[in-house]
């Protein structure tokens, strides 16, 4: 039974994860196209997050309701995915790529996996297995050549800096999703986090950080053209809304690491939608690329610990002194 559940939860997980990257991927083109038309990054950015926590706030107060204490005791944890994992991942990347090109950047913030790892068993002394840094290596290889970098681009440290900001956004949004133990259901920790976001993003550009330009222009894509509020609507609700929803389900099933590892599907779907979308087709390198992540994530899931493993992990008695560490599933 203990494994079937285990199989379930799984296969749960992943749903939720390529749900996810799905949404998220998306993202991309459908800026790309408010862009074109006028809008800035952060415009395009601060109208995600607000339509995203309009969406979500009635639903997320009604997931606590009679269960508000879980709010106010994890308020520190909504405020902290709100800055870093939402606002902080967001705006540091766009400001990399004011300094780096567009897929130097996104490498950068892509070895999220690996910092998750290294504070997996650094802090909570989960020790990587050898399948888990080989899976890692590989994907990190395949996501090289899914963002073709190997041409070579400019090199700015400052730029690097932002996007290792962005790395560390990304890194908490992965580790925070994890945590089953603050009680937050999914939708109240995402809505909690944009909210936060929202306030981060619009100071952010009354401070003149981040450039707000707007556009009523009409958004040209291959096959379509479609207003530009029907595009912000699918930017917040299908790329914030529902990619953060399900990326946090996804990461309490499959934990923090494995969880962040899948996500490199994102990349790959952000690909398929500008073929679609944008028209720009993907050369051979990239679709070998995105067959090495494939790969690479199937890797770390074999390097995972069995179910088994981490259960009779958490019935043992402690050797040590402290107290032992939370162990993700």
């Amino acid at each position: 039974m203990t494994h079937d559940l285990t199989r379930e939860r799984l296969a749960a997980g992943l749903g939720f994860a390529l749900a996810s990257a799905a949404s998220f991927g998306l993202s991309g083109s459908l800026a790309k196209g408010l862009l074109e038309v006028g809008w800035s990054a952060g415009a395009a950015t601060l109208i995600r997050v607000a339509i995203a926590a309009a969406v979500l706030i009635v639903p997320a107060i009604i997931a606590v309701r009679g269960r508000t204490h879980l709010v106010r005791r994890a308020w520190k944890i909504i405020v902290a995915y709100g800055v870093f994992a939402v606002a902080g991942a967001q705006l540091f990347y766009f400001l990399a790529v004011g300094y780096l090109d567009v897929s130097v950047a996104l490498l950068i913030e892509y070895t999220a996996p690996v910092a998750v790892v290294l504070w997996l068993w650094l802090r909570h002394g989960h020790r990587p297995t050898p399948l888990t840094v080989g899976g890692a290596a590989i994907a990190a290889f395949g996501l090289a050549m899914l963002l073709n970098v190997f041409g070579g681009g400019q090199i700015s440290i400052i730029g690097v800096l932002w996007a290792l900001g962005a790395m560390v956004g990304a890194s908490v949004y992965f580790i925070i999703s994890g945590d089953e133990g603050n009680g937050l259901p999914p939708i109240t920790l995402a809505a909690g986090g944009l909210l936060v976001a929202l306030v981060v993003l619009a100071a952010a550009g009354l401070a003149g950080i981040l450039p707000m330009r707007f556009s009523t222009g009409t958004v040209s894509f291959v096959q379509f053209d479609a207003p530009w509020w029907t595009v912000a609507i699918a930017l917040g609700v299908i790329t914030a809304a529902v990619a953060y929803v399900t990326g946090i389900a996804a990461t309490r099933r499959l934990g923090a690491r494995l969880g962040s590892f899948v996500a490199l599907t994102e990349v790959m779907a952000a690909t398929a939608f500008a073929w679609l979308l944008l028209g720009q087709v993907p050369a051979p390198v990239q679709a070998a690329g995105a067959l090495l992540i494939l790969v690479g994530v199937v890797v770390v899931k074999l390097g995972e610990r069995p179910a088994a493993t981490v259960v009779e992990s958490m019935t043992e008695e402690p050797t040590r002194t402290d107290p032992p560490a939370p162990v993700p599933v």
